[in-house]
């Protein structure tokens, strides 16, 4: 018999985009709401979860870092992969990036682990993009805790703050794989 396999999205469809983000220095969670919360449990060792998101970013005249990432109990919980501090084209307009971030669950239990990877498309201008691997450390087990409900966010964190700083997301989509 065939290995069978089933994909589903299973974030609520968001109409509209998530709050700008600018000025802060600060991780934080950018995701549009209703964010996403991964019930107890439901994660189990092969589950492969997929997350896409994307959006666009400007920046002052400057070249201000950008982190963006994939966090499992909001911000203040457990990264999963993030790009670290990226620098940015200076004096962006509106320039397109894209995330996407797929791990498979190893264990599960309160310490359970993910294997993960993924990447960030960062506009360089509105035809172009660099790619940054993430995580932007050597591939490793992650530990999470599935046996509570966590939501799984996107952060983003300036590392100057200006107010031409802006980043937003448009959407995001997240699947779970079997």
């Amino acid at each position: 018999m065939p290995n069978l396999s089933w994909e589903s999205v299973i974030n609520a469809p968001v109409p509209g985009s998530g709050t700008a983000y600018n000025t802060s220095t600060t991780l934080t969670d950018v995701t549009p709401a209703p964010q996403l919360t991964i019930p107890a449990n439901f994660l189990q060792v092969g589950s492969v979860v997929k997350v896409t998101a994307w959006g666009t970013f400007a920046n002052a005249s400057t070249t201000p870092t950008l982190l963006l990432g994939v966090y499992y109990g909001g911000v203040a919980g457990t990264s999963l992969g993030n790009t670290g501090a990226v620098t940015t084209t200076s004096s962006a307009s509106t320039l397109p990036w894209r995330l996407e971030f797929t791990f498979r669950v190893a264990s599960v239990g309160s310490s359970g682990t993910i294997f993960g990877q993924g990447f960030v498309d960062l506009g360089t201008s509105l035809t172009a993009v660099t790619r940054i691997p993430i995580p932007n450390v050597a591939l490793a087990a992650v530990t999470i805790d599935t046996t509570t409900a966590k939501a799984l966010t996107i952060g983003a964190q300036w590392g100057t703050s200006a107010a031409g700083n802006t980043l937003q997301v448009l959407g995001v989509i997240i699947e779970s794989m079997a």
